[in-house]
């Protein structure tokens, strides 16, 4: 099965929402069944269609319009389309629960994301990889904007503000790289040649034009951002938008530069400062943050940056830790957003504070953010702890203190939230499962929790183990370790 394929289908699923407006159930149902058929198509091409390409026309010699489904991309695709099953469940009981405005936009968009997801996933050259990144700007716009409060626009603002020069940057790092090569096709081990200098230059505009990675100082609009609806939040920081960033990161630094070039020009020391900034001083401001939502985007910048740190090692342990670290925190961030999402609707609670004696009530609420909480801590049984141990036997002593540092902040600032929920007096008594469309919000929440802790004792479900080993012999090739 062609990966073209993968993108036919949540296009043609976001026509039939918009065709359906009028009729919300079936409007719902046809979403929830686009998200389960696009997470088939991609889990099929995976285990029998591994590097098909589908070519639809040139761009420019040397360059078509095309896609590959590489295993790097596969990683990505997977998690993005088996989350948005979940999320869209969750996503029509949030609605509808809160009577959000404008639903039809809100699920026609929310597909057009994941279409565009998709084709950053399944890009196999940067001009491709741009057009659908830009796309992905354009579609998630209207989504963070979506209550059309004040707050929502100047988020929304600040939302273009930032990702529109960001993409300026992308695409003159990619016309520069086609000028110096004649190409942009992506290529394990990288591709680009050149005077040493521009190659450095390039390479920063590849950096800025990564904006959605939120590294600092790159970041503010993500904890803006969170005035959005909790499936927005998801979206934005554990299916497509952020996941977006990392992964072009990793194309850059792997199938653009690759390990050699990096090192001989020091680029991977650069990339590695940058995160580790971000590592820690995005958990130092998480602490001191009392929106609930906006305490787990810090954490989101914290774990973003954590990818682009294993990768920036420019190991084959490193690199392990940054692609399965890609689902891993999808799941486990995800079940943060449900959860907070989940505690906003049922108890209208948004404040750090007001949580206390909540988990005496919202059972399994809580236990998933447990479960999330523990896994952004890089703890076991979740999975969280594979990708930091990987880092771990790279045997780089500052990553590790980073790391160890990094872990030690993300107890100081999510423990206390399952402490004061469980132990503590106050909060009100609500019924969790008392109304049907709390189902809607709960079991989501609770599948991505459980999922967390699979991937922990089964991290080749999927193929995701597989595929990240399958990129890093492409990778390195006969220099593994």
């Amino acid at each position: 099965m062609e990966p073209a394929f993968a993108l036919l289908v949540p296009f043609i699923g976001s026509l039939l929402i918009l065709i359906t407006g009028r009729y919300p159930d079936l409007r719902d149902t046809i979403s929830v069944i686009t998200a389960v058929i696009s997470f088939l198509v991609i889990l099929n091409i995976s285990g029998s269609s591994l590097n098909s390409e589908s070519v639809l026309f040139n761009i420019a010699p040397g360059i078509d319009f095309a896609f590959k489904a590489d295993p790097l991309g596969l990683v990505f695709a997977l998690t993005s389309s088996s989350l948005w099953i979940l999320v869209s469940i969750y996503s029509i009981g949030y609605m509808r629960t809160l009577k959000e405005h404008a639903q039809t936009r809100f699920f026609f968009c929310f597909a057009m994301s994941l279409f565009s997801a998709f084709g950053i996933a399944f890009a196999k050259n940067l001009i491709t990889f741009y057009i659908f990144y830009e796309l992905l700007t354009i579609f998630t716009y209207p989504l963070v904007a979506h209550e059309e409060s004040e707050e929502a626009r100047s988020a929304g603002r600040r939302y273009l503000a930032y990702l529109i020069p960001s993409g300026a940057s992308l695409l003159a790092a990619t016309l520069i790289t086609y000028w110096l090569t004649g190409t942009t096709d992506f290529t394990p081990g990288g591709f680009i040649l050149g005077d040493p200098e521009i190659v450095k230059l390039v390479f920063i505009l590849f950096l800025l034009g990564s904006a959605k990675s939120a590294f600092m100082p790159l970041h503010s609009w993500l904890p803006t951002a969170m005035v959005a609806p909790a499936p927005v939040s998801a979206l934005l920081h554990a299916v497509a938008v952020v996941k977006a960033g990392v992964f072009g990161v990793i194309r850059i630094v792997y199938y653009v530069y690759g390990v050699d070039l990096m090192k001989e020009l020091d680029l991977g020391v650069l990339l590695g400062i940058v995160a580790a900034f971000t590592v820690v001083m995005a958990n130092i401001l998480a602490i001191g943050e009392t929106n609930l939502k906006r305490r787990i985007a810090y954490s989101t910048m914290n774990q973003l940056s954590f990818i682009i740190l294993a990768a920036s090692l420019l190991h084959p342990y490193g690199f392990l830790a940054s692609v399965m670290h890609i689902p891993f925190h999808g799941y486990m961030k995800i079940t943060l957003f449900l959860c907070a999402g989940a505690i906003a609707a049922i108890a209208g609670k948004h404040e750090v504070h007001q949580l206390d004696g909540l988990g005496k009530s919202l059972k399994f609420t809580f236990g998933a953010f447990t479960v999330g909480a523990i896994g952004m801590s890089g703890l076991p049984p979740v999975a969280g702890f594979i990708s930091k141990w990987f880092v771990v036997l790279t045997g780089n002593i500052w990553a590790i203190a980073v790391i160890l540092i990094a872990s030690i902040l993300d107890v100081v600032y999510l423990f206390p939230i399952v402490r004061n929920g469980f132990f503590r007096d106050g909060g009100g008594s609500y019924n969790e499962l008392g109304g049907f469309l709390n189902r809607y919000m709960i079991v989501p929440l609770s599948i991505t929790a459980l999922f967390s802790i699979i991937l922990f004792m089964m991290p080749g479900l999927m193929h995701i183990s597989d595929l990240a080993s399958i990129a890093m012999q492409e990778v390195w090739g006969n220099e593994l370790p």
